[in-house]
């Protein structure tokens, strides 16, 4: 749970590309915080634009093709959209982490995994190569890499993909940050590694305070690690609040169906699993009024050309969605 006040606050976050179709929004109007040293899920199905708000956050954009159009990233009381890139340099990898999706591409393969986490010390620190190499090995050690001396010579086609991905981690944490930005950091692991992985996270965090957001699709693992949840969908939030009201009290009917799919112990075996029907719309083809409007089976003409402002549901907890405000409103 938060320890204090906000840390960072997104709003009304805008992000779009430049296509040959011309320009769209990954990303339309986002607004979220995050508490200090509390874990923040963002969920949601592939191209719903969690990695690009990620990516926003840091201003790690592909460019020229990615802009932010509007709104803010205020951290710690400084707006990150609108910093000098010299400022953005000295606070990524420092003050703000990110855990990338897939270790194996984001981490360089011709450098020993060593010299990779190194760097942010000599960069951020200023510490002679002795030092920073004694702490890398501190590093290793306590993200749980067995012989630490001998791993950290090595380089990343020789380690597991839990390894790799533990190596992440290490390379997050070194400069001790006071936010982790996870994209998915437990993607393509078994069961068990993804397990140690979100354990070694939950255990950083209560020794050092540290504020987490958690893009995933997973909702397994948002109930297991996260305080707090934003759903969303083609590029705006769908819903938000705490993960027990989310879990327990949704109100969106695509937070719904994306409860209604998780299997269950008690589902009979060989019965079909609850789908949602329909894709999330290319961010060239949105639908007018509400986006989930094709795919939502409370869907009526007003939700199909009006879209819903968020609404305040009670402690917190907000909804954009016609049918939740109707009900609302006739109570």
């Amino acid at each position: 749970m938060s320890r204090g006040g906000s840390l960072l606050r997104v709003e009304n976050l805008v992000t779009a590309f430049d296509t040959e179709a011309g320009e769209v929004r990954a990303v339309d109007g986002v607004s979220f915080s995050v508490g200090r040293g509390e874990t923040l899920g963002i969920v949601g199905e592939s191209g719903c634009g969690k990695t690009v708000t990620a990516l926003s956050i840091v201003r790690l954009l592909p460019r020229p093709a990615a802009s932010i159009l509007g709104g803010s990233v205020i951290f710690e009381d400084e707006d990150l959209a609108a910093a000098p890139i010299d400022r953005l340099h000295a606070i990524r990898g420092d003050r703000i982490s990110m855990i990338f999706q897939e270790p194996m591409t984001a981490l360089n393969p011709v450098h020993r995994i060593g010299r990779q986490i190194m760097e942010s010390l000599r960069l951020h620190r200023n510490l002679a190569d002795t030092e920073a190499l004694q702490l890398t090995i501190e590093m290793l050690d306590k993200v749980g890499i067995p012989s630490p001396e001998v791993r950290v010579s090595e380089y990343p086609h020789q380690l597991s993909g839990g390894m790799r991905q533990r190596v992440m981690i290490a390379m997050a944490l070194i400069c001790d940050p006071t936010l982790i930005i996870a994209d998915e950091p437990t993607t393509a692991l078994d069961v068990t590694i993804q397990a140690q992985i979100l354990e070694l996270l939950q255990k950083m965090q209560d020794d050092s305070g540290t504020s987490i957001i958690m893009i995933t699709h997973d909702l397994g693992v948002i109930a297991e690690t996260c305080d707090n949840v934003v759903v969303m969908y083609a590029g705006r939030v769908a819903e938000q609040g705490s993960v027990e009201d989310i879990f327990n009290s949704p109100r969106h009917p695509y937070t719904k169906g994306l409860l209604a799919s998780i299997p269950r112990l008690t589902t009979p075996r060989k019965s079909r699993l609850t789908t949602i029907e329909g894709m999330v719309p290319a961010l060239t083809d949105m639908p007018d009024g509400c986006r989930f409007n094709n795919r939502c089976p409370h869907a009526d003409e007003h939700c199909a050309t009006v879209y819903p402002e968020i609404d305040d549901a009670g402690d917190g907890h907000l909804v954009a969605c016609h049918k939740w405000q109707r009900l609302e409103h006739a109570s």
